[in-house]
C-alpha cells in the first residue's frame, strides 16, 4: 500500500519553493482559495506564483491523501494492474500524477491537462526535482477540448475537478473521459453529499456504457444508499509544519473526506464487501455497516468466534472485506 503522505522529493520541492515566501500572505491567499471551492468555485481565483503555492501547500496534501486512498483500493481489487501510461485531467499542481507515480512503478508516460497556468508552471517546477516525471507533458487548456486530441492512456484519472462544471458538461466529460481510458478510469470527489451526487451520476452513466466498478462498489447494481446516507472515505495524513501554518491549524494531521469511483473496461469477478463507516468495537461483538453484493447490510461478529472477531476488529472505514 502506497503511504498517504506526500513523498520526500514532493515535500523537498514544495519546501525549496517557499524559501523567501510570507507564510502569513500564503496562509491569507489559501484561505481566499478554499472559501471559493467550499462554495463551489473553481480554480480562477489562483492566478500568480504566489495563489498557486499557497493552494498546493493547503490541499496537495488531502487531495494526494485521498488518490493514493481510492488507487490503493483499486489495487487491492486488481493487484495484477500495471498501467503503462497516464492520464491526468484538471491536473493542477500534479497531484494525481504524484500519486500514481508512487503507487505505479510500471507507468512510464505521463500526460496531463489543465487550464490553469499558474497551476502548470507549478506542477513543472516541482517534476524538475525527480527524474522519474522529469518529462512530462503538461498541456495548457480546457479539458474537454484538449481531450478531444488526447492520446488513449492505460489509466486516466480526474480528481476534484468536475465539481467546477455545469450538470450538462459533466455528462459530456464524462464520456470524453471514458472513451480515453484503455483500462482504468479513476474519478475523485469530496466526500460531500453533493460530491457524492457527481460520482453516482457519473457512475451510472459509464456502467450503462458497458463500464465495470472496481472500487469502492462490489457491484455494477445502483447505488443501495438511501439519502441522507451517502457513500464516502476518510483518509488521515500527517501535517507538515508549512502546512500546519498556511491552513492556521495546530493539530498534527487531518482528515480528508472523499467519494470516489475506480472503473474498467474488463469485468472483475470476487468483488469483495466494502466497510462503509468506522466499525463499533465492543467486548462482545463488532458491527460493522457493509456495501456487499447483495446491498448494505449491518453485520455483527460476535466474541466467540474467536478468528472471525479478530479479523473485524481490524477493519477500518473504507476497507475491503473478504
Amino acid at each position: 500500500m502506497t503511504s498517504p503522505d506526500l513523498p520526500a522529493e514532493l515535500r523537498a520541492a514544495l519546501n525549496a519553493r517557499l524559501e523567501g515566501l510570507s507564510r502569513n500572505d500564503a496562509a491569507g491567499r489559501a484561505a481566499i482559495i478554499s472559501q471559493t471551492y467550499r462554495e463551489g468555485g473553481g480554480s480562477g481565483t489562483i492566478r500568480t506564483e504566489t495563489d498557486a503555492l499557497a493552494y498546493a501547500l493547503a490541499r496537495m496534501p488531502a487531495t494526494y491523501a485521498a488518490v493514493v486512498a481510492s488507487l490503493n483500493a483499486l489495487t487491492e481489487i486488481r493487484p495484477d494492474f500495471a498501467p503503462a501510461s497516464l492520464l491526468d485531467v484538471g491536473a493542477g499542481p500534479g497531484t494525481a500524477t504524484w500519486a500514481a507515480s508512487e503507487t505505479f512503478t510500471s507507468l512510464r508516460g505521463f500526460t496531463l491537462l489543465d487550464a490553469n497556468g499558474a497551476l502548470r508552471t507549478l506542477a513543472q517546477e516541482l517534476f524538475q526535482r525527480t527524474a522519474r516525471l522529469h518529462d512530462t507533458s503538461y498541456q495548457l487548456g480546457q479539458a474537454r477540448a484538449l481531450l478531444d486530441k488526447a492520446d488513449p492512456a492505460d489509466l486516466v484519472v480526474a480528481s476534484y475537478m468536475i465539481g467546477e462544471l455545469g450538470e450538462a458538461e459533466r455528462g459530456a466529460l464524462a464520456d470524453a473521459l471514458w472513451s480515453k481510458a484503455r483500462d482504468t478510469l479513476l474519478v475523485v470527489e469530496p466526500g460531500t453529499p453533493a460530491g457524492y451526487a457527481r460520482i453516482i451520476a457519473l457512475r451510472a452513466r459509464l456502467i450503462a456504457a458497458g463500464a465495470h466498478v472496481i472500487a469502492p462498489c462490489p457491484h455494477d447494481g445502483g447505488c443501495p444508499l438511501v439519502a441522507p446516507d451517502w457513500c464516502h472515505f476518510s483518509q488521515r495524513l500527517q501535517r507538515s509544519r508549512a502546512h500546519k501554518q498556511v491552513k492556521g491549524a495546530d493539530a498534527p494531521f487531518e482528515d480528508e473526506r472523499f467519494a470516489y469511483v475506480a472503473l474498467s473496461r474488463a469485468r472483475v469477478e470476487n468483488r469483495l464487501s466494502r466497510v462503509l463507516a468506522q466499525p463499533d468495537v465492543g467486548k462482545v461483538e463488532v458491527a460493522a455497516k457493509l456495501c456487499t453484493p447483495e446491498g448494505v447490510v449491518v453485520t455483527k461478529v460476535p466474541r466467540r468466534a474467536k478468528a472471525d472477531y479478530a479479523r473485524a476488529r481490524r477493519w477500518r472505514w473504507g476497507d475491503a472485506t473478504g
